[in-house]
């Protein structure tokens, strides 16, 4: 699959590579936002501050800015170019009422199939995942060391002794 067919997961308000991918690249990205009407913490404004930028990124995906907009607004000569964005970028909002176990199940589900139906028409096994085997043997040789009864010593990588460790710990309280 080609980065041009990749989709990105941009949340709002974090100015990321994947942003820049989406926003600046010489490809098309398609991009989906996935968004919450009703947040499960409220604090004051800010879900509508967050929606806000759910709404104002897909606009300017789609429609951009012209150079005669940015000329408009008064910005110096020497940037305007600069500020220009081109738009007709592809993007979808998926909107949902609130995140609840259902609705990230159907969206793990919808991109599951997505996934699925992208790798029929690549024709491309997905159930061919060498990297899943391989995760599933490492998986079955680190589950003596979460079960067991006194501390292991652990002979693993420096990250992965720090998850385990970690684990343990929290789940020891």
């Amino acid at each position: 699959m080609t980065r041009q067919e990749a989709q990105a997961i941009y949340r709002a308000g974090e100015e990321t590579v994947v942003r820049v991918l989406v926003e600046l690249s010489a490809r098309v990205v398609p991009c989906d936002f996935i968004a919450f009407a009703k947040s499960l913490n409220p604090l004051g404004r800010h879900q509508d501050l967050l929606m806000s930028n759910v709404f104002a990124q897909t606009e300017a995906l789609a429609f951009g800015k012209t150079l005669a907009q940015v000329e408009a607004e008064g910005t110096a000569p020497a940037i305007a170019p600069h500020r220009v964005f081109e738009g007709n970028r592809p993007s979808n909002v998926l909107m949902a009422e609130k995140l609840t176990p259902a609705t990230l199940g159907r969206l793990v589900s919808l991109y599951e199939m997505s996934v699925f139906t992208q790798s029929v028409l690549c024709n491309i096994n997905p159930f061919d995942q060498w990297g899943v085997e391989l995760g599933k043997a490492l998986a079955q040789r680190i589950i003596p060391e979460l079960e067991s009864a006194t501390e292991p010593h652990l002979q693993r990588d420096s990250s992965t002794n720090s998850l385990i460790c970690r684990y343990r710990k929290l789940k020891a309280q």
